[in-house]
């Protein structure tokens, strides 16, 4: 399959040149083809055709499909790429052809594309674990770069042709077809007594194999996957104040507290400034904003639903401690009221006033810990996160607490906890704590921290861990 691009994109544009300039209105598909035969710079045995092909696939599979902007970003960069474009792509170039950001785009105040191209790594890597895993070529947007990389992946071993029968003689052929003819009828019985055996031990007449997790995370999941009541997931509901519009009440607005828009240039290039005719700020104890929290609840509810688990979330704010008392609960964010008074454990580390506390350091551990931020854009740099596993009031239920400093530690510590290979890593290390070096403790309290660059978080590593007494 071809994919067929309906627009001819520029291979190269300086900041403030004519969008519509030298530029046909249709993408010519033979042009294409003719110039990639020349220009392409991937790996030299994979036609382009067929790179167009694994492209075309990966478009129309679910994770791009319904998703136009991703699907529009991969794309682009995929066809500069078989033109001969690769080295002409940069952040400024697609954050203008495709997130059509104008001629003053900057990609040092408006971090979009850089963050589109983590979520595309992200789901392409999704794709070849699912829907791609057969796929004998690989699409891969390497970190730190905008150029798409096709590769082919090995064949599998070919098995070896089997041995030339030699002829059988006439009078040996009744003779060796007699012991043929037995077996075939004895296996021919023993399918039908295993199927009968089958059918009479299902109900109705088909059953189904309940689907399970993968042992690395089955260690720590399975008290969350017991319960016949879905675990109770709650999200924080930070205080805040957000911009006031003109669909708030009179008295919303009466409330507010206005801030000169000169004084805040960082909104210059966001909807809010060019809408808005004032900046009027009101407080609020119900918008939500936790993103680091929401994209891991889609982590945990994939995962849950994976082996026929329902999610149920609520907001902290509609939760009370007595509903979390009664059952299976995932407290995430930090920001409860009641959370941080019951369930963390002081004698570890605590969280307190935006730093981790460690009540009684080990060897090449620090006191505190604390996010880091870059020096010259003050962004965040590093984050911090906890995650608890306690008793409920049943020791059967389980309370588990995932906070990190900021929404980027949340974010990454939910994706270290469904992770196969990382909670591999963890399930050791708790054994190597246990005195018989082989007993999982089923309460444990770990310190993660994780990188962050242009508000993304990446891979979060064990920093420090404890074994919390019964």
């Amino acid at each position: 399959m071809t994919v067929a691009v309906l627009r001819w994109y520029c291979p190269f544009r300086e900041r403030g040149a004519d969008p519509t300039s030298n530029r046909p209105s249709r993408y010519d598909p033979t042009l294409a083809a003719n110039v990639a035969s020349v220009h392409t710079s991937a790996v030299p045995h994979l036609p382009v055709f067929e790179k167009r092909e694994e492209l075309g696939r990966i478009l129309e599979c679910k994770y791009f499909a319904n998703s136009p902007k991703k699907s529009r970003f991969l794309e682009f960069v995929a066809e500069q790429t078989f033109l001969g474009n690769g080295d002409k792509l940069n952040e400024y170039l697609i954050g203008v052809e495709v997130y059509e950001r104008g001629a003053d785009f900057d990609p040092q105040r408006d971090p979009i594309v850089r963050v589109q191209a983590h979520e595309i790594r992200r789901v392409l890597k999704k794709y070849y674990e699912e829907d791609g895993r057969s796929s004998s070529i690989r699409l891969d947007l390497p970190a730190g770069h905008y150029v798409p990389i096709f590769s082919r992946l090995a064949e599998p071993e070919a098995v070896p042709d089997e041995p030339q029968q030699l002829p059988i003689r006439p009078e040996k052929q009744n003779s060796n077809r007699a012991p043929t003819v037995i077996l075939g009828a004895l296996c021919l019985g023993l399918a039908l007594l295993l199927v009968a055996s089958n059918w009479t031990s299902r109900p109705g007449s088909a059953s189904k194999v309940q689907p399970s997790l993968p042992a690395d995370l089955e260690w720590f999941w399975h008290p969350f996957l017991t319960s016949t009541q879905p675990p109770l997931i709650t999200i924080p509901n930070h205080p805040l104040l957000r911009a006031a519009h003109d669909g708030d009440s009179t008295q919303t607005l009466a409330s507010g507290h206005e801030i000169p828009k000169a004084s805040l240039p960082e909104f210059r290039d966001t909807i809010h400034f060019r809408e808005l005719k004032r900046f009027v700020f009101v407080p609020s104890l119900t918008d939500f904003t936790s993103v680091g929290e929401t994209l891991g609840i889609v982590n945990l509810c994939e995962m849950f639903s994976s082996v026929g688990q329902k999610c149920r979330v609520q907001q902290s704010r509609l939760v009370n401690f007595e509903e979390i008392k009664g059952d299976n609960a995932i407290l995430l964010g930090g920001n409860q009221s009641w959370s941080g008074r019951v369930f963390l454990n002081v004698e570890g580390f605590h969280f307190q006033s935006g730093v981790i506390l460690n009540r009684n350091p080990q060897s090449g551990e620090q006191s505190v810990y604390k996010p880091e931020f870059d020096p010259v854009t003050n962004q965040l740099t590093r984050d911090y996160s906890l995650v608890l596993m306690l008793p409920n009031e049943t020791k059967e239920k389980r309370v588990l607490l995932i906070y990190g400093i900021y929404t980027q530690g949340s974010q990454a510590a939910i994706e270290y906890l469904t992770n196969p290979e990382r909670m591999s890593e963890l399930r050791k290390a708790l054994q190597n704590l246990s005195p018989d070096r082989k007993t999982l403790p089923p309460y444990f309290q770990l310190l993660l921290t994780t990188t962050v660059e242009n508000a993304v978080p990446g891979k979060s590593s064990l920093v420090a861990l404890r074994i919390i007494p019964i």
